[in-house]
């Protein structure tokens, strides 16, 4: 029946919400950030190239600027590759590490409802893209998320700021 979403395609809805969030097969960004001591949120292992605040950070600009171009019309991106990394390398308040996490979530969430929105054509090609899906974007969301997760995971680690 049109405009009712088959069970194949709430299935398909259902599971990208769950990689989205995390849950599965990796670690939730709840679980990454959950009790970071403040005073390592700057501080770098031996030969790593990032802290874990600008781990978060990268994580949460990416994100919003793949929600960004998923939504927005007059989407511009960032230039490559200094507009997807933080510009300080320790955060500016001792609420900022808070604040990130939040914006994360919401930006986890508006991509969530962009999923589970039945008239979200997940495999239409994004008119301002260049051949790109909201399939696809939600993919990427994913993947970086999870892949940055798993970094930040390890440098916690490292840090011996990571609780087994």
């Amino acid at each position: 029946m049109p405009g009712h979403p088959s069970t194949q395609d709430r299935s398909i809805r259902q599971e990208l919400s769950a990689f989205l969030r995390g849950d599965q097969a990796h670690a939730t960004l709840d679980a990454a950030v959950k009790e970071m001591p403040a005073s390592l949120l700057d501080k770098k292992p031996a030969r790593s190239p990032h802290n874990a605040w600008q781990m978060l950070e990268h994580i949460r600009i990416a994100l919003h600027d793949l929600l960004e171009f998923c939504t927005n019309p007059k989407y511009e991106a960032p230039e490559w590759p200094a507009g997807y990394w933080p510009a300080e390398e320790s955060p500016k308040s001792s609420s900022a590490w808070d604040h990130s996490v939040a914006a994360v979530h919401k930006d986890l969430k508006a991509l969530d409802k962009l999923i589970q929105d039945p008239r979200t054509d997940l495999t239409a090609k994004i008119p301002w893209g260049d051949g790109q899906t909201i399939l696809r974007e939600i993919l990427l969301a994913g993947d970086h998320t999870s892949y940055h997760l798993g970094q930040l995971v390890l440098l916690r680690k490292q840090l011996g700021a990571w609780k087994d």
